[in-house]
């Protein structure tokens, strides 16, 4: 899928795709957009890394 296709299908903003591109912190609404539209749950779109 193309990145303009996923903005499209989620609604979410140019920033917020351009945050998602650059491994950025996101607000946990947009991640439950792209699990929402995409079917799948949050543990297939992130994951938690200890620094």
């Amino acid at each position: 899928m193309k990145k303009s296709e996923l903005r499209e299908l989620t609604g979410i903003g140019t920033n917020t795709l351009a945050k998602l591109s650059k491994n950025q912190p996101v607000s946990m609404e947009v991640l439950m957009k792209l699990c929402e539209k995409l079917e799948c749950d949050i543990s297939d779109v992130c994951e938690f890394v200890k620094k």
